[in-house]
């Protein structure tokens, strides 16, 4: 069983990022498991003094999820060209202390999810460069989800069969990246 941390770089109740990721979790091949990560909210902004060795509760949490997981994927609107402020607080965090990062190694896969016809491409590259800097093994894939409110309902909720199946072949890529590097 593979274990998949799945991240919404939104934190909009009907986000269609996170009904992105809600597809992941009930789409997933049968064997891998699919958490959801819920407190992208209550993370802090990164704050050096506060890193200490007892972080805040939800930061703690945080790096047991990741360290535990074996794979992660996240999803990420585009807001003004780039990630949202609280997905590079979640980086920021995971990827501390220095040589202790939970990202260390990580395989990870970026996909996005924007109203714009590009599917947040822009933020999915700044995403994937911050992740490999902070020592994750970023997947080459590539999901740009565009046009959202035509492939979601109005709760947020994916009804697009074609980008169900694309979401579901980016979970095997990903479970595959995961076993080729332990593997290796």
């Amino acid at each position: 069983m593979t274990a998949v941390l799945a991240i919404s770089g939104s934190l909009r109740s009907r986000s269609h990022n996170s009904g992105l990721i809600r597809a992941v979790a009930a789409n997933a091949p049968a064997d891998v498991e699919v958490e959801i990560y819920g407190g992208l909210a209550s993370l802090p902004p990164y704050n050096e003094d506060l890193d200490t060795g007892a972080p805040p509760v939800p930061v703690t949490e945080l790096r047991r999820l990741t360290a535990q997981a074996d794979a992660l994927l996240i999803s990420t609107p585009e807001y003004n060209g780039t990630i949202p402020g609280q997905l590079k607080q979640l980086i920021d965090w995971a990827s501390r202390p220095y040589g202790q990062s939970a990202l260390s190694g990580k395989p990870v896969a970026v996909v996005g999810v924007s109203l714009a016809e590009y599917g947040a491409l822009w933020a999915q590259d700044h995403l994937k460069k911050a992740l490999g800097i902070a020592g994750a093994r970023v997947t080459e894939i590539v999901l740009p989800v565009g046009r959202s409110r035509e492939k979601f309902d109005e709760d947020g909720n994916l009804v697009d069969q074609e980008t169900i199946d694309r979401i579901t072949d980016v979970v095997t890529a990903l479970v595959e990246h995961h076993r080729s590097l332990v593997a290796a």
